[in-house]
């Protein structure tokens, strides 16, 4: 640190404030850079999902039930793991929009149980949806259908993740109330997203 403030003593005056400039600017890179992945590692927390009433009430209060919340095994999925990318750009796209969730919070949108069920075919279908579009990335991160053993699934399943493998399915097309209850309102999931792939290029 002592040579590198000599060398900035000895330079003229121009380069000593553009290499000041250069270095306070890594600085500030650093910092946040860091402060980033901080801020997104918390918000990735289930502590941090539940905080608001909305989540604790009614998401995770179905989700805790569930057997990706506790099982035989003791591997549970949180979250994060199911609704937010893995990958750095999709994680920060996902993150961006989930700020949506921030404004509809202080807005009131569903703070109590009757606004939560009735909007929730809304909200469900937004997920489906982005399920369909990325081939249940989510749901690949943790299962992997070529390591799975079809003698030990039932004959529907086994047929079902045969079309896994081929493509002509993915896992959300089969697996929407996995881990929250499904909607009310006379629409079936499977004709959301049959729509959905109906409406895609190609």
């Amino acid at each position: 640190m002592t040579s590198l403030w000599q060398r900035i003593k000895n330079q003229k005056p121009w380069a000593k404030v553009l290499e000041i400039q250069a270095i306070f600017l890594m600085m500030v890179g650093a910092a946040l850079a860091v402060g980033g992945k901080v801020s997104v590692d918390h918000t990735n927390t289930l502590e941090f999902c539940v905080s608001c009433h909305e989540m604790k009430d009614n998401n995770y209060a179905e989700y805790s039930h569930t057997i990706h919340a506790k099982n035989r095994t003791g591997v549970k999925a949180i979250c994060s793991d199911c609704h937010v990318p893995h990958e750095f750009i999709d994680t920060m796209i996902r993150k961006a929009r989930a700020s949506n969730d921030v404004l509809q919070h202080m807005l009131g949108t569903i703070d109590t149980k009757e606004k939560f069920e009735a909007r929730r075919l809304e909200m469900a279908k937004k997920v489906w949806l982005r399920m369909k579009q990325t081939d249940s990335k989510e749901c690949r991160n943790c299962h992997d259908v070529k390591a799975m053993d079809p003698e030990m699934q039932g004959k529907t399943a086994q047929t079902q993740h045969k079309k896994l493998l081929n493509g002509s399915r993915t896992c959300i097309d089969c697996h929407y109330g996995i881990a929250h209850k499904e909607p009310e309102g006379g629409v079936e999931p499977q004709d959301v997203l049959d729509e959905a792939t109906h409406k895609q290029p190609g």
